[in-house]
Formats: structure tokens, sequence, C-alpha cells
């Protein structure tokens, strides 16, 4: 195990599949303690299995975020059992595609209930505790990680409130980043184009169909390239802010 983040604690929000369980991986190879955090204890437990396994340490936390009780008391579960906390990565979220005129507001709601209020209900409880990792760690440093997208940088027909979202993401990090910088609490977005994940399996029906004649004969990005973004930011020196990262695919034009 690699010993950058050695006597650390990570929280990685949908952790169940995907970049949030790529990223729990990578920052456990780190040598981080890692908190995984989604709804499926399942695939949670699967995944701590695999971190254990390779001699990490790994914490299950089965919570819905959309839930602001359930997400402070998630947060402060990692606390309690693993002694800090250190890294967080707001890696949950969901998509929806289809123009405006004739979307189920029921597919909006979703979006701004996991893409915006669970992240902020993630982070008001985080922040104490990285702002005491930043004075008392050995590393003098305290990252917090939202995972955005291309969509926070471009707009395009069909998805506007996943646009919203992710631009509202974006904003937010970089207000929040000024506010902890002096304290030296680093704030970063990283923002993912197509990558392979179950993203679009939420889709409705012939959206999800479109969406793939998009993408088809196009090399994905994997979630293990996102979760190596991350792991970099992270265990910079604390003389080191990276603030933004934008990842295409290699074939991506939007």
């Amino acid at each position: 195990m690699a010993e950058r983040l050695s006597n650390t604690v990570a929280l990685v929000t949908g952790a169940s599949s995907g970049i949030g369980a790529a990223t729990a991986l990578s920052l456990a190879e780190e040598g981080a303690a890692v908190a995984v955090l989604g709804r499926r204890r399942n695939k949670l437990e699967e995944l701590a299995d695999q971190i254990r396994a390779k001699g990490g340490t790994a914490f299950v936390v089965a919570a819905d975020i959309t839930d602001q009780p359930q997400a402070a008391a998630a947060v402060e579960s990692v606390v309690k059992e693993l002694g800090r906390l250190d890294t967080v990565v707001n890696n949950a979220g969901t998509m929806g595609v289809g123009q405006a005129v004739d979307s189920p507001l029921e597919e909006w709601e979703k979006m701004l209930e996991i893409n915006v209020r669970g992240l902020l209900y993630v982070t008001h409880a985080a922040l104490p505790h990285l702002l005491r990792a930043a004075e008392d760690s050995p590393r003098k440093v305290a990252d917090l990680v939202n995972i955005s997208s291309t969509a926070g940088r471009v707009a395009r027909p069909g998805t506007a409130v996943y646009n919203l979202t992710k631009f509202g993401v974006n904003g937010f990090s970089e207000a929040l980043r000024q506010e902890v910088m002096a304290k030296r609490v680093r704030v970063s977005v990283v923002e993912p184009g197509t990558v392979d994940t179950e993203l679009s399996s939420h889709l409705r029906d012939g959206i999800r169909e479109a969406i793939e004649r998009q993408v088809e004969g196009m090399e994905l990005l994997r979630p293990e390239d996102i979760a190596d973004t991350v792991a970099f930011i992270v265990t910079r020196d604390r003389r080191v802010a990276v603030n933004e990262v934008l990842v295409r695919a290699g074939e991506q034009t939007w």
C-alpha cells in the first residue's frame, strides 16, 4: 500500500459503483482509511471486502444523503468509527436528459435532490471536521473534492436541469474554496466527460438509446481514470491546490 494518505480518513459518496467505487479503491491504495457511503449496502460491503483484501481499512455507511439528518448522521458515524475526516469526495449524482417541455418533474426533482442537496448536506456536516483535520494532521491539509461534469461548463439542448445542477456545483465549489483556503482546506472540482458507468442506465427509454448512439464507437473514459484524477489532487503537497480538472474522453467534442 502507498503511504501518501496514511493516517488519514476519506469519505466517498455514491460509492456503490462507477467513479465512487473506483475512487474509494484508489484512496485506499494510497493508505487512507475509506468510508464508503451509498444506498446499496450489498454493493458497499462488496467494495469494502475488496479494500480489506488488499490490506486496507474500510467502513460501510448505508444512507440516503438527500435526507439531511441521514447525511449528517453518516458523516458523524465516520468520525466516530475512524477518528477523523481528512478527505471528502462528493461523487453521488444522477443525470436526466430530455427536452424541458415534456420532461417529468420527478426527474428534475431527483437531480436537484442528489446533485445539489445531497452534496450540500454532506459538505455542511463535513466542513468542521475538515477544518480540524487541516490543523492537526501531519499533512496540515484537508480536501473536499466535488465531482461535477462537462455539463458544468457546456450547456446543451436536453440537459437544462442537469446543467443547472452542475453549473451550481461549480459555483458553490469556487466560492467555498475562497472561504476556506486560508485554513488549508482545499476545494476542488473534477469535471468528467463521457464515462462508462451506470449513469446512462437511469435515462428514460428512447433517450437512453439516443445517448448510446451518440457515443457509439467512442472510447469512453473508465471510472479508474477519474479516480486517478481525484487521487492526484488529494495527494499533492499542502503548497499545491489543484482547483479544477476537466477530463474528457479523447474523442469527445462537447
